[in-house]
């Protein structure tokens, strides 16, 4: 019930963030955290980024459906992000830029 609870509330925000209206409420990280290249992307793109570096436990137990697996991706936050380091930095995956 609690995944799919959460995989509901994933899509609600998905789809707010599709339709270009950050919904209230919504946690999003800092653009300043996100490589140049994200920083200029179109919003949708962007806010995806900024939700994946917030939330990174809703995504982790979302398997992706893409077919990324084959480059080793175990969950939806994979796409988004490689690796979180201890100093606080990011890794970023560009597989959800494109």
């Amino acid at each position: 019930m609690k995944r799919w609870f959460t995989g509901l509330m994933l899509l609600a925000v998905i789809l707010a963030a599709c339709s270009g209206a950050t919904q209230p409420g919504v946690k999003l990280g800092s653009t300043i955290q996100l490589p140049p290249e994200i920083q200029k992307a179109p919003a949708k793109v962007r806010e995806a980024y900024q939700f994946a570096i917030a939330n990174p436990d809703l995504l982790r137990p979302i398997p992706c459906y893409c077919g990324c697996g084959s480059v080793g991706h175990k969950s939806n936050l994979d796409c988004y992000v490689k690796e979180f380091k201890s100093d606080g930095s990011i890794v970023f995956d560009d597989h959800a830029f494109g």
